[in-house]
């Protein structure tokens, strides 16, 4: 049985309580960042960041934490899996969504065992996009009150520490 807030594929909405989703955008040519930030910005999702390749990309993704990291298997500089590798092993907090032209079955398998969560060709409808990325953060949200409690918890102790060494 799923609720209301559960997809077919058992993955779930976005918790809105939480806010927009945080989105960085990675693909090389700018006009389909805009056309896609545009797109984007009519739904409860952020772009938090842009980037043309994975030299942009990686130190952005760690410090504008988003929540899901949307990419052009296709980028300049790397192939997509070591960009998704890279991104992954320095962004864990974000999902990573790939939205690309190529959608061969093995281009697919191989951005899944490097780490992506979803992976949508560009020639789908949109709806699958928003879906895709809604269900993603759904799920990797799941991990990040957690994280928010425990860096919470940590900052209280460092207040305390401060406050009785005063």
């Amino acid at each position: 049985m799923t609720d209301k807030n559960t997809h077919a594929d058992g993955l779930r909405d976005h918790d809105t309580d939480a806010g927009p989703i945080r989105l960085l955008l990675v693909d090389c040519q700018p006009a389909a960042r805009r056309g896609l930030k545009m797109r984007l910005a009519l739904e409860d999702l952020e772009v938090v960041g842009e980037a043309c390749d994975a030299a942009e990309a990686i130190p952005l993704a760690q410090a504008v934490r988003p929540d899901v990291i949307l990419m052009d298997v296709e980028i300049p500089g790397v192939s997509g899996d070591a960009a998704i590798e890279g991104l992954r092993a320095t962004a864990p907090h974000s999902a990573l969504v790939i939205l690309t032209l190529r959608d061969a079955a093995a281009t697919q398998e191989q951005a899944r065992e490097a780490g992506a969560a979803a992976f949508i060709a560009r020639h789908r409808k949109e709806g699958i996009l928003l879906a895709a990325i809604k269900g993603v953060a759904g799920a990797n949200a799941k991990h990040r009150p957690h994280e928010r409690a425990s860096a919470s918890r940590e900052e209280h102790k460092d207040a305390m520490r401060d406050h009785r060494g005063a």
